[in-house]
């Protein structure tokens, strides 16, 4: 018998799972102090969490643990590396908790739009405030849908009663899939422009930190409303609180920089504000709980290594060409346009590296999605694609080519409704050293994708790289290195200049502008 710790209050189907196939011995003790379990049970094999803390001190106190299960997606609580060092596969269970939250920004607009909230303390203080709590319908309403994941895709679905019009910005979907969801896929700007509901589940990264702006918030309609569900650090609290004030926005969150007791900083411009309780149902703490025992019982019959979020690359693969994956996922996704909607991913592992397809290309996926984690396994990134309407095809290797242990990357995107964009890089690793190729007919450019990267394409012609070279010098950054090769035949160049530091995104717009260019971006590799 197995034994598993469940030292939290989750909901008994885990245990009960678990208890009935008979391999098992359950120890669940609601709200335990952890340390204190372990040294009570330093034979467990596995453990069972939600939000407690797995500190390296508790896993060396477990000896035999082999699996923690996190009944939840994040993990940031559990001390993922030292795991590993110690031999322990972590999981978690992703998209338990969507239905949950989807509900929630239904029950919030629905909440606001009628004011539930003020009617209901006015009702109860013997007042008849009628005309004062005059709302607003659903219906007919356009509602903008800012990432179309999990949760997105729910609420686009849980919406679809409610006879309004669907937007959705979401660079990584089709636009067949979302079509299927009936939404109507635009940018950023037209989605707060055109929506009188804005609700944001994106993750909160290096892409999205911030992202709803003054710039989007002033676009929004007069009395619209912000529902933020999603993190806290997406919206910039101190631009809506100023652009709040002007157009008279409406503001629900459940989501803040610190989830605990004590003041919060938007309760002055919250609307409706609850304590993170997007989660908090039975059904999604009974759906986590299932899927937490489930995981861990596929795990050790069938081998199922999809939610490990901190597995290692098989033997026999460099992790560089991990590295050389991800590298040129993100710099093929610059290339084909940060918020294309992708169509196809076409992959070729040469050589050695052709029996690593698939975990190969988890970093691929990662490196184009910021979202996925690089610790999910092939399964995993294939149904990713999926949820996404993407087709992925790995193609036979031509050996005639004679490419040894390097990786060739197209993607394919949308451009508008009739015309595709392809965009193909080739690397491969030299001396451990990170080499790109060729990006799509720039062939022998051989430099290396690392740190701040600046990259122009533009019709060839002289005084074009003097120019670029003038701007960035009276933005304050230097060249360090730059490599421009000539395209005869398309009489088209490609600037790459790796530069002292990250260029701000507004002067790389500057100086595409001004030279005419085809593609420019700035990167940090």
């Amino acid at each position: 018998m197995k034994k598993v710790l469940i030292p939290t209050k989750l909901d008994r189907a885990a245990a009960g799972l678990l208890t009935a196939s008979g391999r098992y011995e359950v120890v669940q003790e609601p709200a335990a102090d952890l340390a204190d379990m372990a040294r009570r049970h330093p034979d467990a094999y596995a453990m069972i969490v939600r939000s407690e803390k797995v500190t390296a001190d508790i896993i060396d106190a477990l000896p035999a643990l082999k699996a923690i299960v996190r009944a939840g997606s994040g993990f940031n609580t559990i001390d993922t590396r030292h795991a590993r060092k110690k031999g322990v596969d972590v999981m978690n269970t992703p998209g338990a908790n969507a239905n949950g939250v989807a509900e929630l920004v239904i029950a919030m607009i629905l909440a606001d739009a009628r004011h539930i909230v003020a009617a209901d303390a006015s009702a109860r203080a013997g007042q008849w405030e009628k005309n004062l709590f005059m709302g607003r319908e659903l219906a007919e309403k356009t509602v903008g849908i800012v990432g179309l994941g999990n949760v997105g895709r729910l609420v686009a679905r849980r919406l679809s009663g409610f006879d309004a019009r669907l937007l959705g910005f979401d660079p990584m979907i089709s636009a067949e899939r979302a079509r299927e969801m009936n939404v109507e896929l635009t940018d950023l700007p037209a989605l707060f422009a055109d929506s009188d509901y804005v609700t944001l589940h994106v993750p909160e990264n290096d892409e999205t930190r911030g992202m709803v702006d003054a710039a989007l918030l002033e676009r929004m309609k007069e009395g619209a409303t912000l529902i933020n569900c999603a993190r806290a650090g997406v919206v910039r609290e101190d631009d809506l609180r100023r652009v709040r004030a002007t157009k008279k926005l409406r503001f629900l969150n459940d989501v803040y920089a610190r989830d605990a007791e004590g003041a919060k900083t938007v309760r002055d411009i919250a609307d409706i504000m609850l304590p993170h309780l997007g989660a908090s149902t039975i059904e999604a703490n009974s759906v986590a709980a299932r899927r937490a025992a489930q995981q861990l019982m596929d795990f050790d019959e069938k081998g199922i290594t999809a939610y490990i979020v901190n597995r290692d690359i098989p033997e026999g693969l460099d992790r560089s060409y991990c590295e050389l994956a991800n590298t040129l996922a993100r710099l093929c996704r610059c290339l084909v346009g940060r918020s294309a909607p992708l169509n196809l991913i076409e992959t070729t592992f040469y050589g050695t590296l052709q029996p690593f397809a698939d975990w190969l290309l988890v970093p691929v996926i990662a490196g184009i999605w910021e979202d996925f984690d690089r610790a999910m396994d092939c399964r995993a990134a294939r149904q990713y694609l999926r949820e996404m309407g993407i087709d992925y095809v790995n193609r036979t290797v031509d050996p005639e080519k004679g490419y040894e242990a390097s990786i060739t990357l197209d993607l394919c995107a949308a451009e508008s409704a009739d015309t595709l964009r392809r965009v193909s890089v080739r690397g491969t690793v030299v001396e451990s050293t990170l080499m790109v190729s060729r990006i799509n007919q720039f062939n022998k450019l051989y430099f290396e994708p690392v740190g701040p990267t600046v990259f122009f394409m533009y019709d060839d012609r002289p005084g074009v790289i003097g120019s670029i070279g003038t701007r960035l010098a009276q933005g304050g950054v230097n060249i360090a290195d730059i490599r421009n090769p000539l395209d005869p035949k398309t009489n088209r160049s490609l600037a790459i200049m790796k530069v002292s530091r990250r260029v701000p995104d507004e002067l790389t717009a500057e100086i595409g502008r001004e030279i005419r260019a085809i593609s420019a971006f700035s990167i940090v590799l």
